[in-house]
Order: C-alpha cells, then structure tokens, then sequence
C-alpha cells in the first residue's frame, strides 16, 4: 500500500497532463504554500509548477483570512499559471477552479456540493474549501496568477473552523487524498485551457448550473458598504449581478456574500 502522503512522485504518475504537474515541489511544513509559490513565479518558474504543502502554520485565505491546515488531513496547494489575458479577466481563473474543484470531487466522491460566489466551496452550508487568487501584473499585462486551492478533505470535526465541514464528515468515510489531487489538477488544466482559447461562456454556463449563489436573496459586503437584494447572474467576467428592491442591478466584482432568509 502507499502511504497517504501527497508526495511528487504519488501525483506525477498517470497524472497525463500538459501543463500543470510537470514540477512540483512538496512540502512537510510550510508557512504558505501561496507565498512558496509567488517566490517561485519571481524567480521564472515555469507555467504549471505546483506547490504543495502537507499544513500550513500562516495559510490564508481572502482578505488575509486565516486558512487552518491540518496536517495529512487536507490538500493544501498553489499553482503557477502565466495567462495570456489581461488583469480584469483574471477573476475568470477564480471561477474555473471553482468548476474544476466541483467536478473533480463530485466525480470522486459522488457528492453533490454546490458553489457560492466567489470562492467558496460549499455542502449543506458548510465550507469544505476555498480559492484564493494572487496576481503579479501591470496595467495591461499579467506576468503571473498563483491560484491557491484548499480542500478539507479528512479533518475532523474538532479540527475545523466553525461552519467548516470536511468530505470524510460528509462521506462517513476517509477520501484518497492523492487520487483527488490528481483529479483537481486535470480538471483545473481543462477548464484554464478553454479560458486560454477565449472559451469562457462554457466555463461560466458550468458554474452558473452548480452554484448556489444565483437566485437567492444575498447581502454583499464589500468595500465598507452592504448591497442587499436578488443575486441574478454572471457576467463575463465573473462579476455577481445583484437586482436590488428598486429594480436597478449593480456589478459586485468581490466581496462576502451571506444567503438572506426568506422573509
């Protein structure tokens, strides 16, 4: 048998990839592997380095929120991507790893999460991951994206953050680590190569049938100001359209979004 650990050499074999995998770099222990892999996009790393981390002592997530990591009990990674996009359709990647992520652990696991805009991964109301964004750029052009992904795949109950769940609570049962890796690093490829072929609409059409977001009456704070009301759509790039009581819709491009309750 194999040893659950997300070594390299665990995750390169019939990975059958063409960007993303072809060097990674394995961790015990870091601080965070979103500040390992940013060090690496300085230093020319090529497009697709991978780093993983078996936990985190400083993970974060959006905002400088803290990421708790426990360890051999989550996938904890960062990937270099170079996209030849401009800055403003970089929120795109956000979502094509939501997509990603969702396929690669429903077609594992057979579980029916759901997305919430912007980030977040989500089962019966409890966070199970997140996705975190980093950009080196200039007005005009991208040099490098870091795209942070955190999954709690085996952690207990104890272990979590409140309103954090795991997929071993979900499943009752532990989930292979190593096999999800692989799945999440072919499905986030496939969905980054249709963004790099200007095929964005399928990667949003694919979002917009699993989030749980869309339709639902939402508070968005961001910025130092709330904007209440019916969260609608997408756009085409990434943004929530949110109908307010007067009828007018505003472009929200970040921020924390609560499900309201029905009145």
């Amino acid at each position: 048998s194999c040893p659950d650990r997300l070594f390299a050499s665990e995750i390169q074999s019939k990975l059958q990839t063409k960007i993303l995998g072809k060097r990674i770099y394995y961790f015990d222990v870091l601080p965070s592997t979103m500040d390992a892999a940013e060090s690496l996009a300085r230093q020319h790393a090529p497009e697709g380095t991978v780093v993983i981390a078996e936990a985190q002592t400083k993970g974060r997530g959006r905002r400088g929120r803290q990421w708790i990591s426990p360890k051999y009990k989550g996938i904890y990674l960062s990937i270099i991507l170079r996209p030849d996009t401009a800055p403003g359709a970089s929120s795109l990647i956000t979502i094509l790893a939501a997509v990603a992520i969702y396929e690669a652990i429903s077609g594992l696991t057979g579980l029916e999460i759901e997305l919430k805009w912007p980030n977040d991964i989500m089962f019966q109301n409890k966070k199970l991951g997140g996705i975190l964004i980093e950009l080196n750029a200039e007005a005009d052009v991208v040099h490098s994206v870091v795209v942070g992904c955190g999954i709690n795949v085996n952690s207990d109950k104890n272990s979590l953050a409140p309103a954090s769940g795991s997929l071993k609570e979900c499943l009752k049962a532990p989930v292979d680590r190593v096999a999800l890796l692989k799945e999440i690093l072919r499905a986030i490829e496939k969905y980054y190569l249709l963004f790099q072929h200007g095929r964005s609409a399928q990667i949003l059409q694919a979002w917009r049938g699993h989030s749980n977001t869309l339709g639902s009456r939402v508070k968005v704070s961001s910025l130092n100001q709330q904007i209440e009301g019916q969260a609608v759509d997408i756009d085409s790039d990434g943004a929530l359209l949110i109908r307010q009581d007067s009828g007018v819709i505003r472009k929200i491009f970040s921020g924390d979004v609560l499900n309201c309750k029905p009145d």
